[in-house]
């Protein structure tokens, strides 16, 4: 019997909730005009719109209330992201119209299907009132020719003179084939670019047929010139064919491996850290040589006069060593070691002038005998 007592309460307490909240709740409106594009629309039209595509939308209405901090909200439904967009506050007041306008950008969510329906949902509400007007269909496609660059994978850093690997993956995201693809890659500030064929691709993969893929992936390589300086440089990736073209970029390092010149003693080593045969240019203040370095090699040259010896890789200056202390004279004699003969010289006249005064007796001096 108590049981009964309290489950009639409840049904009493929750029948005046639901009064309440009907009575204090009200409808802002049902005097409104949705536009689309400009075009008026309601309930029952379905609008074509395309993925990527921002659609402007246009809501007018005549409040039917007072209200304060009321907004005009606009959503589709059943993306993985959320579509939405809504206005600031702003108060109404009763048989005034106001005119509000929100965007909304369609996402590229359509995956084993080249169209699809949405439903365009619109509200006007604050905390208090709520009106929902007609939901709206829309029928979102593809674009007509869509190619997405999906990754562009590189190795950390790319050096001078040696070649530097690209990997690409293309994937058809339009609503038709894509014909005769090509990728072509380039580094602008270095002057280097490179074209690769793709193929072609289907808008949707046909699971029957093997020959049919709707994603590619390929690899191209660039040349990094020797003389390249170090740095951070754009990395431009285009895809394009008779319907479409699409670009994307990427930051990579290029890793300068510069010449080395090394003195070592009367020698001057010359390093070729690159990855083919290089022929350099010695020049120094009366002789000019050429010397040449495979890959990855060094090479040594016999230095014969002292001062500045420049290397020269084509017109390219790769840098400079000066020899001077212990270095030969221009003509072929050593000056510390011609100076260590001289001193040596004078050193050793020194010493016998020194002996023969020494040994000399003076003539004014008388010595008695002397017995043993």
């Amino acid at each position: 019997m108590k049981s009964n007592k309290l489950l009639v309460s409840f049904a009493v307490i929750a029948s005046v909730l639901f009064l309440m909240s009907t009575v204090v709740a009200a409808e802002i409106t049902d005097d409104y005009t949705v536009s689309v594009r400009d075009n008026v629309v309601g309930a029952g039209d379905v609008i074509s719109v395309v993925e990527g595509e921002t659609i402007p939308i246009k809501v007018v209405f005549t409040s039917d209330v007072d209200a304060s901090r009321v907004k005009v909200e606009a959503e589709i439904e059943g993306y993985r992201v959320d579509v939405e967009d809504e206005t600031n506050e702003f108060d109404v007041e009763v048989d005034r119209r106001y005119s509000k306008t929100l965007s909304l950008k369609i996402p590229h969510n359509l995956r084993d299907e080249v169209s699809d329906d949405a439903t365009l949902e619109i509200k006007i509400y604050n905390k208090d009132d709520k009106t929902e007007l007609a939901d709206i269909e829309l029928r979102v496609q593809r674009e007509s020719f869509n190619a997405d660059v999906m990754s562009i994978s590189t190795t950390q850093s790319a050096e001078t003179g040696k070649l530097f690997p690209v990997d690409v993956v293309l994937k058809n995201k339009g609503y038709n084939n894509l014909d005769d693809m090509y990728v072509t890659v380039r580094i602008a500030d270095l002057d280097v670019e490179r074209t690769s064929y793709f193929g072609d691709l289907v808008a949707l993969k046909d699971s029957n047929d093997d020959d049919d893929t709707d994603t590619v992936s390929g690899r191209i390589y660039l040349q990094i010139p020797d003389n390249a300086k170090a740095g951070t440089y754009t990395l431009e990736v285009e895809v394009e064919n008779e319907d479409t073209n699409a670009v994307e970029t990427k930051e990579v390092y290029v890793d300068a491996l510069e010449e080395t010149l090394i003195k070592s003693g009367k020698d001057l080593i010359v390093v070729n850290p690159t990855n083919k045969l290089k022929v350099y240019k010695v020049v120094s203040a009366d002789a000019e040589s050429f010397v040449v370095v495979p890959a990855g090699s060094s090479r040594t040259v016999k230095t014969t006069t002292s001062g500045e010896y420049n290397v020269f890789d084509g017109a390219d200056l790769v840098g400079n060593v000066v020899f001077g202390d212990g270095q030969t004279s221009s003509d072929g004699t050593n000056p510390i070691a011609v100076l260590t003969v001289v001193l040596a010289i004078v050193f050793i006249v020194l010493l016998i002038v020194l002996f023969v005064l020494i040994g000399k007796k003076p003539e004014s001096e008388e010595f008695g005998e002397s017995y043993y």
